[in-house]
């Protein structure tokens, strides 16, 4: 029965191929371009590539993780960007059921606490968030060892863990803050009598690995102005939970339920309640947050299902059921690795043309496609949304805006989402007004005004873009 939990992921994408909506994430382009150009150039970028501020400072903090998507674009083309989804959805399947206490206490909640995070999750969609979100679930387990041990040698592989994290995805400032407050609470409770210089000194090298960066210390700062910027309430995933969809009431009757099992255990143990407590909070203010809060409380139960199995059984039991359990761990990865590689050969478009086709129903395929055939003048206005599409498919015109963090200033975006929502005149916009070409989502607000206007006239239609050219 275990073997076919860590497959779960797999299976269910191979019956609904729901992983090639990933075709659909924004974001992936914008990391494929840069990826292709640091393979291009052997050399991270330091400027602001793609966009038409060519000089601008930009630091691209993901850059591990931009790498990793254009190797595997480079052997398996489109049909890399499904396949990510799917490795990442088998991997959450894999680190929530041992989240929730599966190889130390009872089968059958750690597989419907797994089942649960996984339908919580299922929108985050293969872009360095998700690499976030298996890092941060790696550091709960470690943590989670070190604290029943009440020791600090398994804490020693949190410094290669960081170093990777860093690399991969600016969220990693969670994962040090939550080492910190570990830290902090071990102090305070006088754990690892003996071993506290130790634990101070992995917590340490953790922040030292963070900084082991082509940018040094830099996306600390990026991370910080993120979080913090004024834009933040223009984007939808930023935006606080609104319980529209059932993911957010089931999130929350997961987070209430770790609340009830320290309750329960009359707990006061403080790093177990911060941690639940600020992943709540940081999750029900932005969405995209949603997975601190589900691994936390996944995390928080797990260890309530251990303790209560240790009440209830010997520790020998558990521990003898250890080798079995580990093998049936090695059988069910190998058997999601083949269901995952028969997905691919049997639901996943061989072509790149057809998986082009899926792109198209959401990006401006063919609007891109008249704009090069017809050697359209520049400089292009885009949308915010299309800003990576374009910088990878059109990558001869250099964008107005995308989703980039730290490249553009607060002002400059809300300008733009003003603009777009014609809430202020487009000629207070310089982007906009000095644009020669304009490509806008066929039925934006903005689009249709421009179309009405005698300096501009429609140059090409279709059901998903509009292209305007200057009169």
């Amino acid at each position: 029965m275990m073997v076919l939990l860590f497959a779960t992921a797999a299976v269910f994408e191979a019956k609904n191929p729901s992983s090639l909506t990933s075709l659909a994430n924004s974001d992936i382009w914008l990391h494929l371009r840069t990826g292709i150009w640091i393979l291009q150039n052997h050399v991270v970028p330091h400027s602001a590539l793609f966009s038409q501020s060519p000089e601008s400072p930009w630091a691209a903090a993901s850059w591990g993780y931009d790498l990793k998507v254009a190797f595997a674009f480079r052997v398996l083309g489109l049909r890399s960007i499904p396949l990510l989804l799917m490795g990442f959805k088998t991997a959450l399947a894999i680190f929530g059921f041992l989240l929730a206490g599966g190889l130390r206490g009872r089968l059958w909640p750690a597989v419907v606490l797994s089942a649960t995070a996984q339908y919580i999750l299922a929108g985050v969609q293969p872009g360095p968030g998700y690499c976030s979100l298996l890092f941060f679930a790696v550091e709960l387990l470690l943590l989670n060892d070190s604290r029943r041990a009440n020791g600090v040698r398994v804490l020693f592989w949190l410094p290669p863990l960081f170093l990777l994290w860093a690399n991969f995805d600016i969220q990693f400032v969670y994962g040090i803050l939550v080492l910190l407050l570990f830290f902090t609470t071990a102090v305070l409770q006088e754990r690892y009598a003996v071993s506290l210089k130790n634990a101070g000194i992995v917590t340490l090298l953790c922040g030292l690995a963070t900084c082991v960066t082509p940018y040094s210390y830099h996306p600390y700062g990026v991370f910080f102005a993120t979080i913090t910027s004024a834009a933040n309430r223009y984007v939808p995933d930023l935006h606080a939970l609104g319980f529209r969809r059932p993911q957010d009431y089931v999130l929350m009757l997961l987070t209430m339920a770790a609340f009830l099992a320290l309750g329960r255990r009359r707990s006061r143990d403080p790093f177990q309640i911060v941690l639940l407590i600020g992943c709540t909070m940081l999750s029900f203010h932005a969405q995209r947050g949603a997975w601190l809060a589900a691994l936390a409380s996944l995390a928080v139960i797990g260890d309530a299902i251990r303790n209560d199995t240790i009440r209830d059984t010997e520790a020998v039991t558990l521990s003898d059921s250890k080798p079995a359990r580990s093998r049936q761990i090695s059988v069910a990865i190998g058997l999601s690795l083949v269901i995952m590689v028969l997905a691919a050969a049997l639901v996943i478009p061989r072509s790149n043309d057809a998986l082009m086709a899926k792109v198209a129903q959401t990006y401006p395929v063919a609007a891109c496609n008249y704009i090069r055939e017809r050697h359209l003048p520049q400089p292009l206005f885009n949308s915010y949304e299309w800003g990576g599409f374009l910088a990878w498919y059109l990558p001869e015109y250099p964008v107005a805006i995308d989703s980039r963090a730290g490249l553009y200033d607060d002002d400059f975006v809300i300008q733009y989402f003003k603009v777009m929502n014609a809430e202020v005149p487009f000629q207070s916009y310089p982007t906009m007004s000095q644009a020669a070409t304009v490509l806008l989502p066929r039925h934006s607000v903005m689009g249709e005004v421009l179309s009405t206007l005698p300096a501009y006239r429609v140059s090409y239609s279709d059901n998903v873009a509009v292209v305007l050219s200057r009169q």
